[in-house]
């Protein structure tokens, strides 16, 4: 069972990777886009679960629970603020960065218990980085309705983007342990690079891209 968890996983990631590309190189809000983003988010799901099973189940990488948590929640988050397009509270989202934030609790707890067997760069960065996006998921419910405006849409391409680069960390740190942490924190560095360079695209497109003339 645990090597057809692993496979799982694996063939789950892999095609994960190759849709999210496909969404990022794709025309925004064409019909590419909105396929291949939907069936990232389903295929990000199997590998969000099988990493969870082959952490609490097979007690495998425990630091993977960080990474699997990190892209889980923004992938979430950033379908959340799509649909809603807006900043309005909702149970649902509170309770889900609730969970996480116990998740990470947990994971810093585990790791001071056993001592840092893992590079710090990575694990800071990680938790960080998540911690980050969940205080602000907090924060924007006290943003008034007509100052967020459509901030929703640099959300969605932040959030979006990490969780690809998320699991793209996770593959190339598997893949090339040799070369870790580089091999881990270099895929995010990209991630967000690209981001900022799409959430300033956005910002002088905005017209045309909220009227539907992508």
């Amino acid at each position: 069972m645990h090597q057809v968890n692993i496979i799982t996983h694996i063939v789950a990631g892999s095609a994960a990777l190759l849709l999210g590309l496909t969404a990022i190189l794709t025309k925004k809000g064409g019909k590419w886009h909105t396929r291949s983003g939907r069936w990232f988010l389903v295929l990000l799901t199997l590998v969000i679960i099988t990493g969870l099973i082959g952490v609490l189940v097979f007690g495998r990488n425990t630091f993977l629970l960080v990474i699997t948590m990190l892209s889980a929640y923004v992938a979430f988050s950033g379908y959340r603020v799509l649909k809603a397009k807006s900043n309005q509270f909702k149970i649902l989202d509170a309770g889900v960065a609730v969970v996480t934030l116990m998740t990470v609790g947990y994971f810093i707890y585990y790791f001071r218990s056993i001592g840092m067997i893992w590079s710090p760069v990575i694990i800071y960065s990680t938790v960080g980085y998540l911690l980050m996006v969940i205080s602000y998921d907090f924060i924007r419910y006290l943003i008034p309705a007509h100052r967020y405006g459509n901030l929703w849409l640099y959300e969605h391409i932040l959030k979006m983007m990490s969780a690809f680069s998320g699991i793209l960390s996770a593959f190339t740190g598997t893949v090339f342990p040799q070369y870790q942490p580089y091999s881990q924190f270099l895929p995010s560095v990209l991630g967000t690079l690209v981001a900022i360079g799409f959430m300033f695209y956005c910002y002088y497109k905005k017209p045309a891209l909220l009227s539907g003339n992508r």
